[in-house]
């Protein structure tokens, strides 16, 4: 057996296995033992559903059904009710004020509900439980199980390996084909990739030990060694891919560029604000790259508001109008700004428009639906609609200094003159390779070799050992400093009570002449049929909701990620000329977007998003100087939800809400996990900064030595599975 065997060699599937592997990536036998249980259920602590007693908190598996809405007869409150069944027994379920549920689950589905037993002892519910829907009931005890030394028998171990599923494999069937590849030696066909002397010098069980513990453990000790050893093998695999990314642009030569303090004050000082004192420092540290050898890598890490892109500008300024060192005339260099959706490039570009209008700068604007320039020789105070062809032209003659857009950017259409610095917002794919690869559309053949510099942005605080994994290859700049005189927004959390306490508020403010961003998780209505899908309020059915009950007489409009660019910028563009009073969208909003009126955010299903997230939307309504409102709206009525929304409502430092989110959410939870690509162990390691650590420094020893680990091949084989994985370049 190789690791390498397609999983049809050495398991009987029919074609629903089959195609529910494929869609989890699952083809080989090594990837089937490296999709990890996600968590365990202690099969001894379920309970019954005949042993259950009101007053107590329970927590319950069955099969759901009776699924209903009503109206309790006195106070008239919606209701979503239904029976829950196992082999024991059956109990009716009620949730109040959660009325939509009854349509968002499906008859005949497994669930885990937790919750307050309430009621009589002749007529007992479990009431508002919290619910999880399931592709199958854990196993029960007794199950057979391959033990170690390579025989089976019963056991009475309780620990059951829960896995992420899919429609037609389920965790049980999960256990029991990584047992049977157990049992025909798949364990003998994999190496393990992490040294000996490193896996002594951290404790680190060896790659056998490990897969037969985190797949069938036999004591919980067991679960927390193997998990241990698997978060530091993904975190040291991405850390090794950072640092050869780093000591590749090291050797690289960039762009010197001369300037001084009085060239950038004629610029800065003509701002509407004085920059804060980090604004001041990133700056100095971006000027300071310019004069150095290597091409520039940093990453600018600033809050909501926090000044990011008049930093970029000024950076950009640097590079248009700064003569080069050394004597050398490359005519016009250029500058590549690319944000991750048209409309954020656009919002960018009219900004960039009010910082440079005063000089005679060509800026240039190219996305998937069209291109502008400002200035014009038709408008020259407005910017003007052009051809791609005629914009593409100037740009590869270096005539345009300044060029903004999309993904658009790095095209093959689009060459450059001297492109010298690309500005990256929000983007975190954007790798060694693809400045390589726009370094060789430069026309000028002796600039080919050159790397342009490199300033990646990001919005999103992110947690330091985050930072230092993801992102090892650049170096960290924080804007850690806010303007002054920003208000706090009033954070508050509401639940189903509060409900029309919370619509009068919102009322208030829109009679007033305000506007509102009603947040939700989801697009559409979840297909009834589908397991494990999200039971959350979404943008279409919310939107229509509110036009017919609740604001009938204002003016709702609906954005979401699935709209054409053409229909997003023209519902945005209304929102923005306040002709729609109420944004309902989801979370495509969270970042620069830019509507000063805007005062009031209210966020459906808070508790699915993280603190960071929460955070960022949040800024939506602090563009102004009248007082935000935010308002987290939970059905959730969790110790832990509470807890970790709380933190919301103290602190305005996204920073460190970023922290608290990592120590407090659930592993695979963290806000980014999914756009970060780490697996549920990998989110998990970034929690203990001393793993990180020691990873990092690991990856550092062993790349300063072995630069392309041409004396490693099975590290080299494992970096090169997770660029894959992770989408590096």
């Amino acid at each position: 057996m190789q690791a390498l065997d397609p999983l049809s060699q050495h398991l009987r599937l029919d074609d629903g296995h089959r195609r529910a592997l494929a869609r989890l990536g699952l083809t080989t036998i090594r990837d089937l033992l490296y999709h990890l249980p996600l968590r365990y259920e202690d099969i001894s602590e379920i309970q019954s559903l005949a042993g259950v007693r009101v007053g107590q908190d329970a927590v319950v598996y069955g099969k759901i059904s009776g699924l209903a809405t009503r109206k309790s007869w006195k106070s008239r409150t919606p209701i979503a009710e239904a029976w829950v069944e196992d082999s024991g027994g059956k109990l009716k379920v009620i949730w109040f004020h959660q009325p939509y549920l009854a349509k968002m689950l499906r008859d005949g589905a497994y669930v885990k509900l937790a919750g307050k037993v309430s009621g009589t002892a002749e007529k007992p519910y479990l009431a508002n439980p919290e619910i999880e829907t399931l592709g199958a009931l854990p196993a029960e005890s007794g199950q057979s199980l391959f033990v170690h030394d390579g025989t089976e028998k019963k056991t009475t171990e309780t620990l059951y390996p829960i896995y992420k599923e899919t429609k037609g494999v389920t965790s049980k069937w999960f256990y029991h084909a990584i047992q049977k590849l157990f049992r025909a030696g798949a364990l003998d066909a994999l190496a393990d990739p992490i040294p000996e002397e490193i896996r002594k010098q951290y404790t680190l069980p060896d790659l056998r030990t490990a897969l037969l513990w985190i797949h069938a453990p036999r004591k919980a000790r067991h679960t927390e060694a193997a998990r241990k050893r698997f978060a530091f093998e993904e975190v040291f695999a991405i850390q090794l891919a950072k640092q050869q990314a780093r000591a590749e642009v090291a050797s690289a030569e960039g762009y010197h560029f001369a300037t001084d303090e009085a060239h950038i004050a004629e610029f800065t000082e003509r701002f509407p604000f004085s920059l804060t004192g980090a604004q001041t420092r990133a700056l100095g540290a971006v000027l300071a790259d310019f004069k150095k050898d290597a091409p520039m890598s940093r990453l600018l890490e600033g809050d909501v508001g926090s000044g990011k892109t008049a930093v970029a500008a000024t950076a950009a300024y640097a590079v248009a109008t700064s003569r080069p060192e050394h004597g050398k005339d490359w005519g016009n260099v250029q500058v590549a700004y690319m944000a991750p959706t048209e409309l954020l490039a656009r919002q960018h570009f009219f900004s960039f428009i009010q910082y440079f209008k005063h000089l005679p700068i060509q800026i240039g604007l190219i996305t998937g639906s069209g291109c502008m320039k400002f200035p014009s020789k038709i408008s020259p105070a407005e910017p003007t609609s052009i051809s791609r062809a005629q914009l593409l032209k100037w740009v590869a003659n270096g005539e345009v200094p300044i060029l903004l857009g999309t993904h658009t950017l790095i095209q093959k259409a689009v060459l450059w003159k001297h492109l010298a610095l690309v500005i990256i917002d929000e983007q975190h794919r954007f790798g060694t390779r693809q400045r390589r690869a726009l370094a060789q559309k430069n026309s000028d053949t002796a600039e080919k070799k050159k790397m342009p510099h490199l300033l990646s942005m990001t919005a999103t605080p992110i947690p330091r050992t985050l930072a230092l994994t993801m992102y090892g290859d650049l170096d960290l700049t924080l804007l850690d400093e806010m303007p002054a005189g920003r208000t706090p927004a009033q954070t508050n959390i509401i639940t189903a009570e509060q409900r029309a306490e919370m619509y009068a508020a919102l009322e208030t403010e829109l009679a007033a002449g305000r506007q509102a961003y009603i947040i939700c998780p989801r697009i559409d209505e979840p297909d009834p049929e589908k397991q494990n899908a999200l039971i959350a309020k979404s943008v279409k059915a919310e939107a229509a909701r509110l036009k017919k009950d609740i604001f009938p007489h204002w003016r709702i409009g609906a954005l979401h990620s699935k709209m054409t660019p053409k229909i997003k910028a023209k519902m945005m563009a209304d929102f923005q000329n306040h002709e729609i009073d109420i944004l309902v969208a989801t979370s495509v909003v969270e970042v620069g977007v830019d509507v000063p009126n805007a005062t009031v955010i209210l966020i459906e299903g808070a508790e699915r998003f993280g603190l960071a997230q929460l955070h960022q939307l949040r800024g939506r309504v602090l563009r102004s100087s009248q007082q935000a409102y935010c308002f987290l709206c939970t059905d959730s009525r969790g110790v832990h939800t509470s807890g970790r929304l709380k933190a919301l409502t103290t602190s305005e430092n996204g920073f460190e809400l970023a922290e608290r989110d990592l120590v407090l959410r659930g592993s695979g939870e963290l806000y980014g996990a999914r756009q970060w690509g780490l697996s549920d162990l990998g989110m998990e390691a970034l929690r203990n900064p001393k793993m990180v650590a020691a990873a990092r420094q690991e990856a550092q020893d062993i790349v300063s030595k072995d630069p392309t680990l041409e004396s490693h091949p099975l590290l080299c084989d494992a970096v090169s599975r997770k660029r894959a994985e992770l989408h590096f370049e």
